[in-house]
């Protein structure tokens, strides 16, 4: 019975809307969408992008490494995302 309750109280309180709600921004001209209160080394994990391998510019600024942790992407976003090569 406990079981049932706290089921339905976790059901009651989700709003499914808002779980199904992706945020929609741009990366390097391209049309992307993540899910909401995705930080930046995410985003660029599920890009396929090695974060310590890249810098980003971010809305026209280039974001410092020191501040890409606590920087959430939000619906209009604009990235442009540069892989750094080595080399000569």
């Amino acid at each position: 019975m406990l079981v049932e309750i706290v089921t339905a109280h976790v059901s009651e309180s989700m709003n499914p809307s808002e779980s199904l709600k992706l945020v929609t921004l741009q990366v390097n001209g391209e049309q992307r969408q993540c899910p909401p209160h995705t930080a930046l080394p995410q985003l660029l994990e599920q890009l396929g992008l090695n974060p310590r391998l890249v810098a980003v510019e971010y809305n026209g600024e280039i974001l410092h490494r020191q501040f890409w942790e606590t920087t959430e992407v939000k619906e209009g976003d604009r990235l442009e995302v540069v892989t750094i090569v080595g080399g000569g």
